[in-house]
């Protein structure tokens, strides 16, 4: 047998068999659902064989055969009547199971998200992204009208859905683009790690979306429920749909806080805090301020997260802190790691350590954050023995810094346009979709494999603008990516280790080594971080400035 399980409730399967009924009853399944006709094919069971069978075994059986590519409306109501008076679980079943996962797919409209219906069918096997419309209305089959058509349309107004926009609207201004977002507020991220040290307040990086937004671009507000990329199509909440010439992702991620058991519960008090939320970081400076002796944690989940560096930054700037105040001797300073290095590029390690031996930190490796109690102070790691025995390690905390797991979001993860782990799945050059080659992705969300930071999306962004308008014969030629990231480790208040470089590990400094050396901590640095770049991220990179990011041709033509 080959059940594949949908939800508590129900599983569906492909054809049983009289002799199969027997093992059904014994799985615990109490009814069946067949949704074959009856003779579709020569070696089919009749549903009254199948019925008398289920009966012997105590189970009950249903009989709604549905023609193949042919679910009805009311098939789909009456799937849903059945299923909630039936007995539970059930075992709904037809020639491949796909119009039994169809069937429930569309029943659950209007109960269940869109994203979380997709998840659960593609783990079990069916894709049912061809009804998405269906069940975003209602279990009901939509019109085909569209609501705009566009000539771009870009999904996501952060840093990199803002830039590429300013980027193509200063190249040709009289596309007509639409970005969609259903966000009121923007944020300048890179600056919380700032806030959380006491050197920023948290106002001066946020704006309104409204404030930023290129003129000329047509701001949809809403949210993207799913792609039809074979038809051209972006899926909007409410069963809205829009067309496009061509499509730009890039949603961001998604900051998962539930995957820590007790997390969500405990955020923001009982002196647990993170700087990847607007509203905790001020709590950051509050708790390192008060902290005079304790346990201090930081945490770091398995990659890929935004900066990588962030976790320890925050480490960093909180010691340094206690440093210069006299409480460092009085302060026990973890760092816990899912991965097994410090940085992922070699050549700043040395700089990073001599301040993890000033702050005498204890790093610890291959430890997951798991579980937090709060109102106990306690926070609990997933680690393995020398012999893969998988532990859970217990410590306690009078302040933990939290960097939360992350993954791209819902209705990525689902979409036609993602990889196997879920992200939107890019040529690593071109960031052109491998699949679709009228999309294209930047950002947080793709799967190029170059650090995610604000810097690579603004070099991402003018590349990803010209090679849409080469595309669209508006331009001379493509431009690749060399996965160019930066991340600046704030090692101490006035010092930064300026880490910048792409794929494999490679240096791309932006200076020279009289200027700056990014291997060692230097002044002008923190200069650049706290004085230049907020104004470079406003001023230029959301205008359509290219500074220093001016893309290179280097093919006259683009190849998928």
């Amino acid at each position: 047998m080959d059940i594949r399980k949908i939800d508590g409730q129900i599983s569906v399967a492909p054809q049983i068999t009289v002799a199969e009924i027997a093992d059904i009853a014994k799985a615990g399944f109490r009814t069946v659902i067949c949704n074959r006709p009856d003779g579709e094919g020569n070696d089919q069971p009749s549903f009254k064989e199948i019925s008398e069978a289920a009966e012997k075994a105590g189970m009950q059986a249903y009989y709604q055969p549905v023609v193949s590519g042919k679910v009805q409306d009311e098939d789909a109501e009456k799937f849903r009547e059945i299923l909630e008076s039936a007995p539970k679980p059930v075992l709904a079943y037809c020639r491949s199971g796909t119009r039994s996962a169809t069937l429930w797919s569309l029943s659950r409209a209007g109960r269940v998200p869109l994203h979380d219906i997709l998840t659960r069918t593609k783990a079990a096997g069916y894709d049912m992204s061809g009804v998405a419309r269906r069940i975003l209305n209602d279990g009901r089959t939509p019109s085909d009208a569209t609501d705009g058509t566009f000539d771009i349309v870009i999904v996501g107004a952060g840093s990199a859905g803002i830039a590429v926009a300013a980027s193509l609207m200063t190249r040709a201004p009289d596309l007509e683009i639409a970005i969609i977002d259903p966000a009121d507020i923007h944020y300048y991220q890179p600056g919380w790690t700032l806030v959380g040290g006491g050197v920023f307040q948290a106002d001066e990086t946020v704006r309104t979306l409204s404030s930023v937004l290129p003129q000329g671009v047509h701001w949809l507000k809403t949210a993207v429920a799913a792609f039809e990329p074979t038809n051209n199509r972006v899926l909007l909440e409410g069963c809205r749909q829009i067309e496009y010439k061509r499509l730009i992702v890039c949603p961001g991620l998604k900051l998962d806080w539930h995957a820590v058991d007790g997390l969500v519960d405990t955020l923001g008090k009982n002196g647990v805090t993170s700087n990847y939320r607007f509203d905790l970081a001020p709590y950051t400076w509050e708790l390192v301020r008060g902290m005079k002796e304790g346990t201090a944690l930081f945490t770091q989940p398995p990659m890929p997260i935004k900066c990588a560096g962030a976790p320890q930054k925050a480490m960093y700037l909180s010691a340094d802190h206690w440093y210069r105040t006299g409480a460092l001797p009085n302060i026990d300073i973890s760092f816990y790691n899912a991965g097994a290095v410090l940085f992922g590029v070699k050549d700043y390690v040395p700089a990073l350590m001599k301040y993890v031996e000033k702050y005498d930190a204890d790093l610890q490796f291959n430890h997951n954050l798991v579980g937090i109690d709060g109102p106990a102070k306690k926070a609990f790691f997933q680690t393995k023995t020398e012999d893969g025995t998988v532990k859970i390690v217990e410590r306690g905390f009078d302040m933990i810094h939290v960097c939360p797991p992350q993954r791209a979001p819902d209705f990525i993860r689902v979409s036609p346009l993602a990889d196997e782990a879920g992200w939107v799945d890019v040529d690593q050059n071109t960031l052109r979709h491998k699949s679709f080659e009228n999309v294209w992705s930047l950002g947080d969300v793709m799967n190029a494999p170059n650090a995610k930071t604000a810097a690579a999306a603004r070099k991402q962004a003018p590349i990803v603008a010209n090679n849409v308008l080469a595309d669209m014969g508006r331009g001379a030629g493509v431009a690749h990516y060399d996965g160019y990231g930066s991340c600046p480790l704030t090692v101490e208040r006035g010092k930064i280790v300026l880490a910048e470089f792409g794929y494999g590990g490679k240096l791309l400094p932006s200076f020279p080594n009289w200027l700056n050396d990014g291997r060692k901590p230097s002044r002008f640095a923190w200069l650049l971080k706290e004085k230049l770049l907020p104004p470079l991220y406003w001023k230029g990179m959301l205008r359509g400035r290219e500074w220093l990011v001016e893309p290179k041709v280097v093919k006259p033509e683009i190849v998928n």
